[in-house]
């Protein structure tokens, strides 16, 4: 064989070789693809058509079939949302690993529950063994916007140092509901006694302040937190805090002025937060009592 001919041959070689190479890195792009994405149904059926894979029913009919899973997933979504009271807004997935054993999937949610909006960024780690295939959070991060957040603080700690994902959603959930009782109740305490109660920092805020039109510089302030512990627990904690001038206390040297915040922690046993607060908004107005009325 010339010379010649052998270096024809060389750079035949060489160009199936890089024929090779693109075949191969054109494999595993599908392979991640599919790997990443997963359809069903008429879902599945609609992407087939559109990548050529199948006639489908003409056109017409993939894309009726796929308005259909479309409206069926956000049906689906809605359920979901209703039950959970988690309305996400976005979510991003990008893959940062893939082989035949382990991947690695980067999500970036952002969504609010109620009044509170949070912005969640982890990992997912798909790893498989045997049959089965072992998932694993990673790398969590939480911010969220809430006026309560002090709160929150040492709970998300928390949650991120052990991945929790259930526990912070679960907790969430909780947390907001107890925000939005005790938003209900400040408003509907200032709508019914405009002249002694006033929101100062409106509804969602802690604190409500009660005061006699006629005693400017007698206030009572109902504070109302809702306190979440590190295991995710969620309790209300209210508390009767009185501000009462100089001038009043030497008048009553012998009255101490905790006395007010002891009688609303006993009424609160005893009634709850909702009838206990009323008890003290009509002492502090000095409104009478409501009738009861009796069947005769």
């Amino acid at each position: 064989m010339s010379e010649e001919n052998i270096e024809e041959v060389n750079v035949l070689e060489a160009q199936i070789k890089h024929l090779q190479a693109e075949i191969k890195a054109l494999q595993q792009q599908n392979n991640c693809k599919d790997e990443t994405l997963h359809f069903r149904g008429q879902m599945q059926e609609a992407f087939s058509y559109m990548c050529g894979q199948t006639g489908g029913g003409g056109k017409e009919a993939v894309v009726s079939r796929l308005k259909e899973e479309v409206e069926e997933l956000e049906e689906d979504l809605k359920l979901q949302t209703q039950m959970n009271g988690i309305d996400l807004n976005s979510c991003i997935t990008k893959t940062l690993q893939s082989g035949d054993s382990k991947t690695v999937l980067q999500f970036c949610l952002s969504g609010h529950c109620s009044e509170i909006t949070f912005q969640l960024e982890f990992q997912l780690s798909e790893v498989k063994v045997g049959p089965r295939t072992e998932r694993t959070v990673t790398e969590l991060n939480v911010v969220l916007d809430s006026n309560d957040l002090q709160n929150f603080s040492r709970f998300l700690s928390r949650v991120e140092e052990n991945k929790d994902l259930l526990l912070f959603f679960r907790t969430l959930r909780t947390f907001s509901d107890r925000c939005d009782d005790r938003a209900r109740t400040f408003q509907h305490f200032q709508e019914k006694f405009p002249s002694v109660v006033s929101l100062p920092g409106g509804c969602r805020s802690e604190v409500m302040s009660l005061k006699h039109p006629e005693l400017p510089g007698c206030v009572l302030f109902v504070l109302w937190s809702v306190e979440v512990s590190t295991e995710g627990s969620v309790a209300p904690n209210l508390q009767l805090l009185p501000k009462i001038p100089e001038e009043a206390l030497q008048m009553f040297p012998l009255q101490p002025a905790g006395g007010a915040a002891k009688a609303f922690q006993s009424l609160l046993r005893v009634l709850g937060p909702e009838a206990a607060i009323e008890a003290v908004v009509r002492a502090t107005g000095l409104l009478p009592e409501p009738s009861v009325q009796t069947e005769g």
